[in-house]
């Protein structure tokens, strides 16, 4: 939804903005591009591969563009760390991306078998082969239901559990095999291991406890009148973010309800078949007495 982005931070020549999940650099582009010729930008991210892809991409702008190893919880004091304390627009486009779901070696999709991993950072923190092996079938099945939604989540945890125990839960194709012995075969459009494999990846990554401290800091990041524009895919994502929007006094949404991608955009990328658009501004400050 990069046009709905672009929209609402409208950016100007001169202003400073983030993109804490820099992914492939798509809307950061867009962003430089609107803002010339002194806009500048800075791009956070937690994989490395894309920090490498997305360097690859906006070289062109030469130091308009400062990129940054790190996570969304802790923007504030990136930005603070490069000059930038407050800014003028700042955006997060949540979930998985397309290349980490592609790449089996990532073991994000059970599209194709790859070890179970899991991690938007590959270089730190537990892999969800190890983040199961913390649990037992009740607190595996508690988080299953809360993150995934998973409503027979006692009797996957259980099966998930037993492939572990003998010795058969080492790739994601093991995975959804505990799945399908638990649910069945798959019916309809929804996989039977959609929602495990939802669930273990925003564990593994700390996803809404790191959406909840960024929306959390967006007043004191942003300057008066500054804009946050998010992309959320599910409801747990969409919920946090309308919620902090809505209860803030420091911040007026900008959408009363969520705005979704166009037709042509759902028909070429399948992810935004569920992605949701909310943006809210920045309210000006009281002066000191």
């Amino acid at each position: 939804m990069r046009d709905e982005t672009i929209a609402a931070l409208a950016p100007q020549p001169g202003r400073v903005y983030a993109d804490t999940t820099l992914g492939g650099g798509g809307h950061a582009e867009a962003i430089l591009e609107a803002s010339a010729p002194d806009g500048r930008l800075i791009g956070i991210d937690r994989d490395p591969a894309a920090l490498a892809a997305a360097g690859a991409r906006l070289e062109r702008f030469g130091d308009r563009a400062t990129l940054v190893h790190g996570d969304m919880a802790n923007a504030r004091a990136i930005l603070r760390d490069v000059g930038a304390e407050r800014i003028d627009g700042i955006i997060a486009d949540l979930g998985v991306s397309s290349p980490q779901l592609d790449d089996p070696a990532r073991g994000f999709s059970f599209g194709a078998d790859g070890p179970l991993d899991m991690r938007m950072d590959p270089t730190r923190g537990l892999t969800a082969r190890e983040l199961i092996e913390q649990h037992d079938e009740n607190s595996l099945a508690d988080l299953l239901y809360l993150y995934g939604e998973e409503k027979k989540s006692r009797r996957v945890a259980r099966s998930i559990l037993r492939a572990q125990d003998e010795g058969h839960l080492d790739t994601t194709a093991d995975l959804r095999r505990a799945c399908v012995r638990a649910l069945g075969p798959k019916k309809g459009r929804l996989d039977p291991a959609t929602r495990t494999f939802q669930a273990l990846r925003i564990a593994v990554n700390r996803e809404l406890e790191q959406l909840e401290t960024f929306v959390a800091d967006l007043p004191a990041i942003l300057k008066d009148d500054g804009v946050a524009a998010i992309i959320s895919f599910h409801s747990l994502e969409d919920r946090i973010v309308k919620w902090a929007f809505r209860n803030s006094p420091h911040l007026t949404p900008l959408t009363k309800r969520p705005l979704v991608a166009g037709d042509e955009e759902r028909e070429s990328n399948r992810r935004a078949r569920s992605a949701k658009f909310r943006a809210a501004r920045r309210n000006a400050r009281e002066e000191a007495a």
